[in-house]
């Protein structure tokens, strides 16, 4: 009776001309807007290549260890699944500078190039809020009047008086109504990969149609809740016209209205300058300790009345206070111009010892400071910005949309993790780098300031590498917020069970 049921349902479906729609609008959707992804992906991956070009011209052309830290910026590639699901892929820069004085944070990225703006005026739109938007609605189409439509004709009652159970029907309609929401989804995902590979700039790796799948996985969990929620309310109400209303109104509120109104009502409220102010004044103290260092150690010189360059052009003349930039909200700094020296005048040659001193006393000094100066700042901005980022996502996710979005992004690798993923790599790239002067005696040595006896040989230098977050983690992540989304399922089809098996039809 169940294959029946099933196929009376999805013949009547497939024939309806809301099923015409669904289709024809998100192939529309989704083939139009992934073309226009596409470029934008290339227009990405061309800036990134250019960057990594000059990024490396730069530091070839460094002659003197000093110089590395002005020359060294590595970059992320642009992730090719970004166009299921931007995330912050795109919002956040995509190349951070490798420097001894400052350890990198998710806030010192840059952006490549300036963006087009009528480009991503139509880019921001990616594939997963079609799907987030467009079929969560079409499923409510599809459920409205899955059981309101049959009561007000009466041929529930007459279904009901052949030897079929109750919970038979609503299995029938659920089966074939997901079947006709899951092929518009399966459609466009074949066009989109058929436009991959027509493309020919996207390249997915193995793990990549692992993540696929977990997006279309995710995407059929999504739109079974929302079919699930316009077949609780096409059960309780009586009338078709009541069903649509309420779907509207639900729809509208859990999809549109309050994502946007969590993330706006916790910017507002959440204000925590007092904690910036604090962590800025600690940080102040952390360089005015290390200045104090500093000139204690050129007063303690044999030399007496030189200058902090010992009237020699080298790195480390001006105050570390000049470093930290005025502005308490971002906790930037601006780092010296380290310039190299290219030659030294004879009766200046007496003082390089001195400066090799000044220098294998300094740096370490200034690393260690550094790394002081990131700890107080990295829990500043973890309190005001994280922290308010976290308390946002979980109001959003008591909407399942919002619940959706952020299990797509963990699939595509565009979440908040596999940006701090990279930020990670880059900080222990930066180590590498530190290790790499401690081995070479760099500061200490006189190319770090003067390449007049020599430039330096950067073929053992070691080479930035990332990859992204690999799948087993990101199916850690995701699996949260899927986890919710299949209770709600069965939340909303038990509930819709036992108000159906108790009413009178």
């Amino acid at each position: 009776m169940l294959l029946i049921l099933t196929r009376r349902e999805l013949l009547t479906n497939l024939m309806t001309f809301r099923f015409v729609v669904a289709m024809v609008v998100t192939l529309l959707l989704v083939v139009a807007n992934t073309v226009v992804l596409i470029a934008d992906y290339e227009r990405r991956l061309t800036s990134y290549n250019t960057a990594v070009k000059q990024h490396h011209a730069r530091l070839s052309e460094a002659s003197t260890y000093s110089e590395l830290q002005n020359e060294t910026v590595v970059d992320r590639s642009p992730n090719p699944l970004s166009i299921f699901n931007a995330g912050l892929d795109r919002r956040l820069g995509n190349s951070i500078d490798v420097s001894h004085i400052l350890v990198p944070t998710r806030w010192d990225t840059q952006s490549h190039s300036a963006d087009n703006p009528f480009l991503n005026l139509f880019s921001s739109v990616d594939l997963i809020m079609i799907f987030q938007v467009i079929l969560s609605l079409l499923a409510l189409l599809f459920a409205h009047d899955a059981i309101a439509s049959e009561r007000e004709a009466g041929t529930l009652r007459l279904t009901m008086t052949n030897p079929v159970s109750r919970p038979i029907i609503l299995l029938a309609k659920y089966i074939s109504a997901m079947a006709c929401l899951i092929l518009p989804v399966i459609m466009s995902l074949l066009f989109v990969l058929i436009l991959f590979f027509v493309s020919g700039s996207i390249v997915l790796r193995g793990d990549d149609w692992l993540r696929i799948s977990g997006i279309l996985l995710t995407s059929i969990i999504y739109l079974s809740a929302f079919y699930l929620i316009g077949l609780l309310i096409s059960t309780i109400t009586r009338r078709t016209a009541t069903a649509l209303m309420l779907s509207m109104v639900i729809w509208s509120t859990v999809v549109l209205i309050y994502p946007s109104l969590s993330v706006f009502a916790v910017n507002r409220l959440w204000q925590t300058p007092s904690q910036l102010d604090a962590a800025y004044g600690e940080i102040e103290q952390i360089w005015e300790a290390f200045e104090r260092e500093r000139i204690n150690f050129l007063k303690n010189d044999s030399i007496e009345g030189e200058d902090p360059n010992f009237n020699v052009k080298t790195p480390g003349s001006g105050s570390i206070l000049d470093w930290i930039n005025s502005n308490p909200t971002t906790l930037q700094y601006s780092k010296p111009a380290f310039r190299n020296m290219s030659g030294v005048e004879p009766d200046s040659e007496p003082l390089i010892p001195y400066v090799k001193t000044y220098y294998q006393f300094s740096e370490p000094q200034r690393i260690r400071a550094a790394e002081r100066t990131w700890l107080v700042r990295q829990k500043a901005l973890d309190q005001v910005h994280v922290r308010k980022a976290d308390v946002a996502k979980i109001l959003m996710r008591f909407s399942p949309a919002a619940m959706y979005d952020l299990a797509t992004e963990v699939w595509a690798g565009t979440d908040f993790h596999s940006i701090e993923n990279f930020i990670t790599t880059v900080q222990q790239y930066r180590q590498t780098i530190i290790d790499y002067f401690y081995d070479k005696g760099a500061f200490s040595s006189r190319q770090w300031f003067a390449s007049d006896k020599g430039e330096v040989d950067w073929s053992d230098l070691p080479r930035f590498s990332y990859h992204r977050t690999d799948i087993t983690t990101s199916v850690q992540h995701a699996s949260g917020d899927i986890a919710c989304l299949l209770f709600i399922n069965v939340v909303l089809f038990m509930t819709t069970f036992l108000i159906f098996v108790r009413q009178e039809v």
